[in-house]
């Protein structure tokens, strides 16, 4: 967040800390604080130390670090940016302590960088203008359970994962699923998507509304303080802006999400297939068909053979198709046998279904786990990632183009994403301190989003709008 006007009112002066409450008064009043001036950076590039009593202030001095370490360890996530860390990083406990923080700085122009798990790929979280640090993983309640409404509260601190764990017994799950054990208040400002999506819809399907507070500290519920109605004609949307803003609108700090009942039975099938356009084919005729999947991967031959690798997988290294079907035994032995005629009529070979839960937790673990390990095919590279959303109708042709592209470019790279509904990632393997190569990824990267707007479709070449671990 970039935010740089007035100094405003503390929105909730009777929650401020003495000492705050002192420091606002002093500098809104008397103005013993110039513009800029207070949290003015020092000769070295750093906060001024009058500003870091004022951040004490808000959250404990146990709660602000300056300490190089740990502002590194904010200033990159898992991309192939380079580390640009924060001046400070924060860690507040409560809503009325990232109002406080947002008005201190908001009122200073001192830039904000929202911090969750730091599992992007993307580069997100590197403060490019240097700022605070704001890390929200303190803030780690699930607030409100209601069951017969399908709808939880969290504060932006749990994971996706941890909110699975806290629903296992209740007979419902959140379905959204990026790869990453990533903060699901960070899965809504990214407007996170995952494999789950072509039956379950990503993030942006899933918010029924938000706590956001705004760059001058003031709290807004985007639905209305309480709501989680599924539907709404009344007013305007303003959930569904703050889904994807990535920081740039306030910080989220509570998240209304829907849940969606556990499936009876799921069952989990691979098949490989002789080329990149046989796979691809097959997707489509299985939407075509309404198959009723659950979720349908795409690997290609360099992603099969660095899962193989890495997870310690035994498929063929060829274009792969991972699908997961979720309902009744009897549902699920039906769409299985749709699904294997259409892949064999593509020409699929070693079709394999398995329904045990190991299994099963084996085989996505290692789609999961593709970003690292075609980072394992050269170890000490960085790797780039791609985004490109297609037509369903465009995705056979324009999947094929672009793995001859890469092979003329002379780049590793591996090709893979959720096809089911049109997305797919190319992962590019990049020394960073060999120019030359890191100009043939750029160009690539161009060359890709070109040729995509240029056909009519949606494309966003450089960065992964639903995180990179949804690679």
């Amino acid at each position: 967040m970039r935010w740089a006007l007035g100094w405003p009112q503390c929105p909730r002066p009777s929650g401020c800390c003495p000492a705050m409450a002192n420091l606002l008064r002093a500098a809104a009043t008397w103005g013993l604080f110039p513009w800029r001036g207070y949290c003015s950076r020092g000769t070295q590039g750093e906060l001024s130390k009058g500003f870091v009593e004022a951040l004490k202030a808000v959250v404990g001095s146990s709660h602000v670090s300056t300490a190089v370490a740990v502002r590194e360890q904010h200033g990159h996530d898992e991309s192939m940016h380079r580390c640009q860390p924060p001046d400070a990083v924060v860690w507040p406990q409560n809503v009325e302590q990232v109002s406080q923080l947002a008005a201190l700085c908001y009122g200073q122009g001192v830039p904000i960088i929202p911090f969750g798990t730091g599992t992007g790929l993307e580069g997100g979280v590197c403060a490019v203008q240097g700022g605070v640090c704001i890390n929200l993983t303190h803030m780690d309640k699930i607030l409100e359970l209601n069951l017969e409404d399908f709808s939880v509260v969290v504060e932006p601190g749990v994971t996706h994962k941890a909110l699975n764990t806290h629903l296992r017994d209740s007979g419902l799950w959140f379905p959204v699923d990026p790869g990453a054990d990533a903060s699901l208040c960070g899965m809504v400002a990214t407007g996170a998507s995952g494999t789950n999506a072509v039956r379950y819809g990503t993030m942006r399907e899933n918010v029924l509304n938000l706590e956001v507070v705004l760059p001058g500290g003031e709290l807004l519920h985007t639905a209305g303080l309480g709501r989680h109605f599924r539907k709404s004609a009344a007013g305007y949307n303003l959930t569904g802006l703050f889904v994807g803003s990535e920081g740039t609108l306030g910080l989220i700090t509570a998240a209304t999400l829907r849940l969606h009942p556990a499936p009876e039975a799921t069952v989990v099938a691979t098949c490989a297939f002789p080329s990149v356009q046989a796979a691809v084919d097959s997707t489509v005729h299985i939407l075509q068909a309404a198959v009723p999947v659950a979720r349908i991967e795409f690997l290609d031959d360099v992603t099969m053979d660095a899962c193989n690798k890495h997870s310690q997988l035994n498929c063929s290294v060829a274009p792969t198709l991972f699908l997961e079907f979720h309902g009744s035994e009897q549902f699920l032995a039906e769409q299985l046998q749709r699904a294997e005629e259409i892949t064999q009529d593509n020409g699929a070979f070693h079709f394999s279904s398995a329904k045990e839960a190991e299994e099963r937790s084996r085989l996505w673990a290692a789609r999961h786990s593709a970003w690292y390990a075609v980072l394992a095919l050269r170890p000490g590279y960085k790797g780039y990632s791609t985004d490109v959303c297609v037509p369903i109708s465009r995705l056979p042709e324009i999947l094929v183009q672009t793995k001859e592209d890469l092979k003329a470019q002379g780049l590793t790279g591996a090709i893979l994403g959720h096809v089911g509904d049109g997305n797919f990632h190319c992962l590019l393997l990049v020394d960073p301190e060999d120019p030359e190569e890191l100009h043939r990824v750029m160009a690539f990267s161009e060359l890709l989003g070109r040729s995509f707007l240029k056909s009519s479709v949606t494309a966003t070449p450089q960065v992964m709008a639903d995180g990179l671990h949804d690679a």
